[in-house]
């Protein structure tokens, strides 16, 4: 049964892969380059900016909502796991070196789609008890005023995030324990829906407290250690780059459909792993506390970088100099922890277990947030998020124990389905991104701080938390001078 069910997701991936997604991706990637003219490029030193400023907010205290560096890091948190250790090597193992060079790209374009999906989080987020809440069923519905399309988007996410993505972290964790120490996938999986259990029942802040302390500090130390890796074998890259390029555009795959597999799988697993275009980030973003919408969008297009060009890149470095035989049939996380073995010692594999555990079991707590958040734009009943909660901790138990094909191939489908949906309605809103930006760079220009009222964009409707009236508007100017 689970056979005829694995086929017929494969049967769907591949329609939705081969003839829809990759089309869409990189012609939506590069339309909004040129649409905003580099921007994704153009403010890269701006972050660190913000970032300064971020930090002097956090300290005067003052603000309704997190931080621009927390909602950050919430989102990196459910970025940066199973897709950068091991769905790397699976892109490696089916798509050839080449297949590095496609993730790349769908980074850098994709980043374009990720600072217009995360500028409309902002500007039509909505304040809740915790601060603020947004993201694409937000705006589904207040800028287009299609509410019903943003409950599908909403169930989509939910089922997505909350469950598909969670059984495909849970599965990358207990295969990284079980090679590492031995511990068989049933007692994991006990100890993991344990601790997922006592996290996600202490609600949003527990979450947020966790994954502050986790992301950071585990990003640091392997990127780090792969540092070290590159630089012990610095004089293999100029043919490490030469097999990533060559495999890229087809030089030793023309033949047999593999240039079209080693782009597939790169589109893929870089979508996996940056989540750009596809409608997640823009759910952490919606919760910070800045001046301007679009210093929130530069800050996720920040995340993208760290997230592919650098950490991903790290992965695929470490397994292309360590040529591990493809007899020893080692694929996903086993197959990242046998690369830094072969350079560092025994230790690596510890190592890739210690840090695929903490990064994984962050992107749990991460995508549950996801879809804690759409529970709450759907009806927030306290007895759908407790059934919620039970089904994300029955969906780890049974991903921990499921066969890696299955798992990532209804990651595969779920992923695909809500890029495409995020990808048109947030081309069809080009145009508000647009002049919302114009404000910002002609406040940059005329050397100010960027301030945004929603006053200021002729037709711009609900975008109630940026609308001048009242005691709120107010408040929020005292927060965005204190930033």
């Amino acid at each position: 049964m689970l056979d005829f069910i694995n086929d017929f997701i494969s049967f769907g991936n591949n329609l939705l892969w081969s003839y829809v997604l990759i089309f869409l991706l990189i012609a939506v990637g590069v339309y909004f380059t040129i649409y905003l003219k580099f921007s994704q490029f153009r403010f890269f030193f701006e972050t660190f900016k913000i970032l300064g400023g971020s930090k002097k907010a956090v300290e005067g205290k003052a603000k309704a909502g997190v931080s621009s560096f927390q909602a950050f890091c919430i989102s990196v948190a459910s970025h940066v796991g199973t897709g950068n250790l091991a769905g790397v090597a699976i892109a490696v193992t089916v798509g050839g070196p080449g297949a590095i060079f496609w993730m790349w790209i769908i980074a850098l374009l994709g980043s374009a789609s990720s600072f217009v999906e995360n500028t409309l989080a902002q500007i039509y987020k909505v304040k809740d008890k915790n601060g603020y809440r947004g993201g694409p069923a937000y705006y589904m519905e207040k800028a287009l005023g299609k509410r019903n399309l943003g409950i599908i988007f909403s169930i989509l996410i939910t089922i997505s995030f909350g469950l598909v993505f969670n059984s495909v972290q849970a599965n990358t964790i207990i295969s990284s324990l079980e090679g590492a120490f031995g511990l068989s996938k049933v007692v994991g999986a006990l100890i993991l829906i344990s601790l997922t259990a006592l996290v996600i029942f202490g609600g949003v802040k527990r979450i947020a407290q966790v994954a502050e302390v986790i992301v950071p500090v585990m990003a640091v130390a392997y990127v780090c250690v792969a540092f070290f890796v590159v630089f012990k074998n610095i004089t293999e890259l100029p043919n490490i780059f030469r097999l990533i390029f060559e495999g890229a555009f087809g030089i030793e795959q023309v033949t047999g459909g593999g240039l079209g597999a080693t782009i597939m799988m790169g589109i893929k697993r870089g979508l996996f792993s940056n989540e750009a275009g596809m409608g997640s980030a823009p759910n952490a973003a919606a919760t910070a506390e800045v001046s301007h919408p679009v210093k929130q969008a530069i800050m996720q297009v920040f995340g993208v970088f760290i997230d592919t060009i650098v950490i991903c890149s790290s992965t695929a470095f470490i397994i292309l100099v360590s040529s591990i035989p493809e007899s020893a049939n080692l694929t996903g996380i086993q197959l990242t922890q046998a690369a830094l073995s072969s350079q560092v010692g025994a230790w690596g594999n510890l190592f890739i277990a210690t840090c695929i555990f903490l990064f994984a079991f962050s992107s749990i707590l991460g995508n549950y947030y996801y879809g804690e958040s759409n529970i709450e734009f759907m009806n927030g009943s306290k007895t759908v998020l407790t059934l919620f909660r039970l089904s994300v901790i029955g969906m780890v138990f049974w991903g921990s124990l499921s066969s890696l094909d299955i798992v990532w191939n209804m990651a595969d489908l779920f992923m695909g389905l809500m890029a495409i949906m995020n990808l048109l309605v947030i081309f069809k809103l080009r145009k508000v991104v647009l002049k919302v930006l114009e404000d910002f760079i002609a406040q940059k220009r005329a050397g100010k701080d960027p301030v945004f009222h929603a006053e200021s964009i002729e037709g711009l409707l609900h975008a109630e938390c940026w609308e001048q009236n009242g005691d709120d508007a107010k408040e929020r100017d005292v927060n965005q001078n204190a930033a």
